[in-house]
Order: structure tokens, then sequence, then C-alpha cells
């Protein structure tokens, strides 16, 4: 629990919300929302008092002509906003007991009654992705949370005046700043954890019998939408499975993907798409239009992490192409790589033990890295991004699942999941050994980033990056490029801080850094970087 003295409050968050407690803090919350208003671009909803001031930008994906917010409790007072989905609430409702005076018909509006009936104890009862408030105006007491993993952002930030609460850094006006905690809810004594699961400490031992079942239910969830939506995919196993499951529930499915021409992605996902019969969107686009979107990828995604800002420029590049195809909701499949050891490194595990250690350590870092690309490279264009691989339920499922059968000792990575869903997509997509997006959109992409770092930093800057930049110190050029123009939109040490540092190899924790001496020798963070299979596709 950490401790801190009530101030007013301000909050903001996906489709977007802002929250200010602070008297008369009306045109500033408004400023705010203003920072965000492409995460909510159909509605803007206000509510104030003398201690508070909630601004919610909205997306509509479910109901467009009902459920604006706030949502206000008629018979407390009490006010929420949130933003995201909860995919169970039809089953939270059928635990109200009281009566209570629904302002629409919206279910979402649950949140309000089940929190009178129940108290805090119903957040763990959650499954979704979703950071809300809850403010009850006669005690002046507020309610934050933020989802189990953290597919939503949340930011919070303090001065001497106000809390503030934002779905993106760029929206809080006080130079100190800090990620929300994932999986915490936040109230006037402070942060408080909700979300902690025996697979977080205890050596699993469970089994994979329902793995099939668990991974459509959560797809079947998540596909609910009353606007035209979509899957990404990239051809890879984990997309190309979302993909093929959500086509048994929906008469016509689009699928989209990008790539540089006669990228790896375009043609295993051309592939995908064949099979499974959907109506598929491919794009394309080049080497300059990638750099040319550089400082506004970096402004949305509010990271200078090198792996998330080579994945995120296509994808940003790619949802202003979904949204202007109509398009608002898609289905992605990140977290398969965290929940699996899909990452090529995680052949180099030394026991069950401490591939088991990193698996864990990868799905509670989501929040900092592709949870953070997915969302924000989306939503930076009104497109909003769900993940079935981090259900709440599946995750917990899989999570228990020994790490002796996930184990990719003398088998190729994720072969329990190849192997789940044998019937599921052609043998060369279901076998195709994993390719990180920002390899598989094109080689080239990161080859250019390289020499365009290489003609953009001098020797001399490079040399003298501890001087600059003394935290999370860049080692190459085009880790220097990306922090000067996070720099530029994010100029305060505390949003530095946000953002991750350490050692990392194909997307490796800076201790799985450590299984190999060879990572130590190498200064990319790309996929290529670890060399596992002689073959792409490869039934090992």
């Amino acid at each position: 629990m950490v401790q801190v003295r009530p101030k007013p409050f301000k909050v903001n968050t996906m489709c977007g919300i802002i929250g200010i407690f602070g008297k008369h803090r009306r045109a500033q919350a408004l400023s705010m929302a203003k920072a965000i208003r492409h995460r909510g671009p159909d509605h803007t909803g206000i509510y104030e008092d003398d201690f508070c001031t909630l601004v919610h930008e909205r997306l509509a994906i479910m109901d467009p002509e009902h459920g604006d917010q706030p949502f206000i409790d008629k018979k407390t007072g009490r006010v929420l906003i949130l933003n995201g989905e909860i995919y169970n609430i039809e089953e939270l409702k059928q635990k109200l007991k009281k009566k209570h005076e629904w302002q629409s018909a919206v279910p979402d509006e649950a949140l309000l009654y089940l929190y009178d009936e129940y108290g805090k104890e119903f957040i763990d009862w959650i499954d979704g992705m979703f950071a809300f408030i809850l403010y009850d105006p006669k005690t002046k007491e507020y309610l934050i949370a933020r989802d189990h993993i953290g597919i939503v952002p949340l930011y919070i930030g303090q001065d001497e005046h106000c809390t503030y609460i934002a779905s993106e850094m760029k929206a809080i006006p006080c130079e100190h700043v800090e990620t929300f905690r994932p999986g915490h809810y936040y109230a006037k004594d402070g942060y408080e954890k909700w979300y902690e699961k025996h697979w977080m400490t205890q050596h699993p031992e469970g089994h994979a019998t329902h793995l099939k079942e668990h991974l459509e239910k959560s797809v079947k969830q998540q596909i609910v939408a009353d606007v035209p939506f979509g899957v990404l995919l990239s051809g890879g196993l984990d997309s190309s499975l979302v993909a093929a499951i959500a086509r048994q529930y929906v008469a016509e499915l689009h699928t989209f993907s990008i790539g540089l021409q006669d990228s790896p992605d375009l043609a295993a996902a051309r592939k995908v798409a064949a099979a499974i019969d959907s109506t598929h969107h491919e794009f394309t686009y080049t080497i300059q239009e990638g750099l040319d979107a550089l400082s506004d990828v970096i402004r949305h995604i509010e990271t200078f992490d090198v792996t998330s800002i080579r994945a995120s420029t296509p994808m940003y590049l790619m949802a202003r192409k979904i949204k202007a195809r109509g398009f608002k909701m898609v289905l992605s499949g990140e977290g398969a790589d965290e929940i699996f050891g899909g990452y090529l490194y995680f052949h180099m595990a030394p026991s069950a033990k401490e591939f088991w250690e990193e698996t864990v350590r990868k799905v509670l870092a989501l929040s900092k890295y592709d949870c953070l690309r997915a969302n924000k490279s989306m939503m930076a264009w009104g497109v909003e991004a769900r993940v079935p691989f981090l259900g709440k339920e599946f995750v917990d499922y899989a999570m228990q699942i020994d790490p002796e059968a996930k184990r990719c000792v003398g088998r190729i990575e994720k072969h329990l999941l190849r192997e789940t869903f044998e019937d599921h997509l052609p043998e060369e997509i279901l076998w195709r050994q994993k390719e990180q997006f920002s390899d598989g959109v094109g080689y080239r992409w990161i080859d250019s980033l390289k020499k365009h770092a290489e003609e953009t930093i001098t020797d001399r800057q490079l040399a003298r990056a501890h001087e600059r930049f003394p935290y999370a110190t860049p080692q190459t050029k085009e880790a220097y490029l990306y922090r000067e123009i996070f720099e530029q939109h994010f100029p305060s040490e505390h949003t530095a801080k946000t953002v991750p540092g350490g050692p990392s190899i194909a997307c490796s924790t800076a201790t799985a850094f450590e299984w190999s001496k060879q990572f130590k020798k190498m200064g990319d963070p790309t996929g290529r970087a670890v060399s596992v299979h002689k073959k792409a596709v490869q039934k090992i």
C-alpha cells in the first residue's frame, strides 16, 4: 500500500476519460481531454462538482446511439466513467440483488450498482480490459482501477494542487507522472493490489486439457460489437489462430495486414485469409512513409523502447487505413508469446523453473510493451484493439499449465498451442517459426531504421549518451534517436522513467538476457539475433 495525502483529482482513459479532483477545474479538464480526443472522437461527456471534474471521450463500439458517459447512480449520486470493455458484464449483472434506477441500457452501468452492493470486491470478478473512475460526491471518495494485465493504458500524476489520472501521459499537466499499476485499484489511502494469482509465485502443475475451449471462449467473448470489426492478421501463429477461431462465429470476417512490398507477413497472411475465407485487406507502406511517421508514433505510444517503436510504426500506419474503411474495433494476437514462451530466446531457458519465471515476468510487463503498442498505435486513429489471449479467465488458465508442457526443448516454440489447434490452419502457417512483427513486415524496415539513425546521430553524441541520458542510457544510435525524439515530446525526467530499461535480446527481460553469453555480444534486440531453426517452417 502506498500512502498519499488526498488531493484534488483529474482523470482520463480509453475511450478517453479525464478526472480532476479540485475546485473549478472544468477548463483544465477539457484541455486535458482534447489531448486524447483521438481515443474517443464520438462524444464528450462531463461531470463537475466543487471537488471533482470528470470528462469522458467516447469511442462508440457498443450501442452507438446510447450509452454516453458519465453514468450516474440516481439513488446514491455516484458517478462512473469507464474506458474499455467488460466481457462478462451480463454474468456480473446477475449478481445484483437490489432494484436500481438505470439511466441507460448499456450493461457497463452495472459497475455502479455492483459497487453499491459489494464494495471493491467486485473488481476481481471482472473479465475485461478496463480503466475506470468511480466517484462519490457525498463522501468525496474515489475509486480508480486498472485491468489485470494493463491492456488499457493509465497514468497518474500529482502536484501540490491535484492528483491527475489519464489514459495517456500527454494529457497530464504536471511534471511528476508515473504509470498506474496494472491489477491495482487506487483510493484515498493509495494503491492496493486486487489481481494476485498462485501462478505468479508458485510453480504451476496444471494440465492443458481444456486449452482449446478456453481460447475459443475468449475469442467469442471479444467479438461482440455493434460496429464493423476485423482481425489484425500478420500471418504468424497467434493472429492466425485468433482469425481462424473468430471466423467460426461470424458470417463474414474482415482481416487486415501490412508490410513492405513482398514482406514475409503479407505472403503468409494471404494464405491464412484464403484458408479461412476472410475478406482480406492488404496494405503496403514504404520506408520513407515509416520514417516520416516516427515522431508522431513516439508521441502517440509514449515510449522510446526500440522494439516497440519498430513494430508500432507499421501498426500505426495500418490503423489509419482500417479507420478510413469504417472499422472501429479489431482483434489482435498479443500475449501468446509471453504466456507460452514463444520468443526464440526461450529456447535458451536453462530449466522449466526459469522458463516459467520468465513467462511470469513477461506477462506482468505486457502493459509497458505489447499492450502499450497495440492499444496506442490503434487508438491514435480511434480503433480499439482487443486481445483474446489476454482475457483474464484465459490468462489464469493458461498460466497454470505446467511449464514442462510449454518448454521448447527439442521442439518448436509454442508447440503446445500449435498441436492443440492442428485442424485450424494450413500446416505451413501452423508450424511457421516465430517472427517478430517488426521483422515480419519486411527485414528492410529494421535495416533502414538503423541506417537512418547512423546518418542522424553522430559518434560523439553516442559516446556522450550517458551524460545526456543518465537513465536507461541508449547503447545504439537507433536507441539514441528514439530517446531524443521522445524527449522532444516528453521532456520530464519522470516521463522517461515510465519506460523500462535494461539489456534485452529478441524481447527478453534483463534476467533472461543472462541465459546466454552470446547475447552480451549483440547490441540489437531484434528476433533475428536468435537463430534456432534451419527452416522457417519446421515441425519438431
